[in-house]
């Protein structure tokens, strides 16, 4: 349609401004796909491929929301979880240690009182585990360096973003279910929503399900593992855990991670879904003093989805390049993918191309 060509235009202009090498932007308002358009290369390598809409992006911190919450809904939904459940109720291991007082609700909106990540890979070979039993090694280890740290008591409550947190949340959801996290979330979310391709790479995920790696935009020539990652997670917390953790491991198509969202804007609705109208709204609800939600993030001051998405809109942002805003008032989904980290995470440009990018966009729907 003619009305984005104002929004190619930014787009284009990030290529050029190097802000990413390429980039898929999702934009879906009113039940109706209004712009669905991939721009640039996949890296900046003289081989590289011209970017796709169906080209895979490692979505990074998007995993929270689309994977962790969302299981935590079922399981709440389902009745085995209780928001007010203490840790120390679920993971034994955390009887007798200050987090396992901390109540899932405060994980999910970072109020845990863990600091927001460590260097925990450093303990481990770069390398995937080889076995189901290699990564629940993997996962005990992480644990127990978890709790080693320190847990700050917040009074009043207040937020500190922590990939800590969503490991944890992520090993909650494994114990509850005897499963993978990531055969949790094709099982009940991403084959139900028909999220394809959305999951992770790592153990128990095959080809047919999980993403093709020469499908995947690169991100980062990264020293600890010595090579450039196409198909396997940047995150290297994420990676030592096998490639699927809480906070960090999905791959996916804008279109894909579409499914999802739609899913969460439909539950706000109040429509029948996958997910419980009532935990919906509750989930993207900023907790007292921040704009943290369960989750989710919503706007604040100044905010990456612009001056315009109602008060009432969450989202999240992935540390490659990638982030979603959902508009409920408006009836807006809007989904970014790029590898912004690609060939190096110190590029910093995307932090001013963001809310112009959702300013343009709110402009162009008018």
């Amino acid at each position: 349609m003619d009305q984005t060509d104002p929004i190619k235009r930014i787009l284009l202009e990030g290529i050029q401004a190097q802000v990413f090498p390429g980039a898929v932007l999702f934009v879906r308002h009113q039940g109706h796909i209004r712009f669905h358009q991939a721009v640039g290369l996949t890296s900046g390598l003289p081989d590289a491929h011209p970017v796709q809409p169906q080209t895979i992006y490692d979505v990074a911190s998007l995993t929270k929301p689309l994977a962790t919450a969302s299981a935590i809904l079922l399981l709440v939904q389902d009745g085995l979880l209780d928001l007010a459940n203490p840790l120390n109720a679920l993971l034994q291991e955390t009887k007798g240690c200050p987090l396992g007082q901390v109540v899932l609700k405060d994980i999910l909106c970072h109020q845990s009182g863990l600091p927001w990540w460590r260097p925990f890979y450093q303990s481990f070979p770069p390398s995937l585990p080889s076995e189901v039993t290699s990564r629940q090694q993997r996962v005990k280890a992480f644990l127990e360096l978890i709790l080693k740290e320190p847990v700050e008591a917040f009074f009043p409550p207040k937020s500190v973003y922590s990939d800590l947190g969503y490991m944890v949340l992520g090993f909650v959801v494994e114990r509850m279910t005897n499963q993978s996290l990531a055969d949790v979330c094709q099982s009940r979310i991403f084959g139900p929503l028909h999220a394809r391709p959305l999951g992770y790479r790592g153990q128990n995920v095959t080809e047919k399900s999980g993403p093709l790696i020469e499908a995947c935009a690169p991100t980062e020539q990264d020293p600890w593992r010595g090579r450039l990652l196409q198909g396997e997670v940047h995150d290297e917390n994420a990676f030592a855990l096998g490639g699927i953790a809480g906070h960090a491991g999905l791959f996916g198509t804008a279109e894909a991670v579409g499914q999802v969202t739609t899913a969460w804007l439909e539950g706000y609705k109040g429509s029948p879904g996958l997910f419980d109208s009532h935990l919906v709204k509750q989930f993207v609800q900023a907790q007292a003093g921040t704009s943290w939600a369960l989750g989710w993030d919503t706007p604040s001051q100044p905010s990456s989805s612009g001056q315009w998405f109602s008060p009432e809109s969450f989202g999240h942002l992935g540390f490659t390049g990638t982030s979603i805003w959902i508009d409920p008032i408006r009836d807006l989904e809007v989904i970014f993918l790029s590898n912004r980290v690609h060939p190096t995470r110190d590029n910093q440009a995307i932090k001013a191309f963001r809310p112009k990018l959702h300013d343009a966009i709110i402009q162009e729907l008018g």
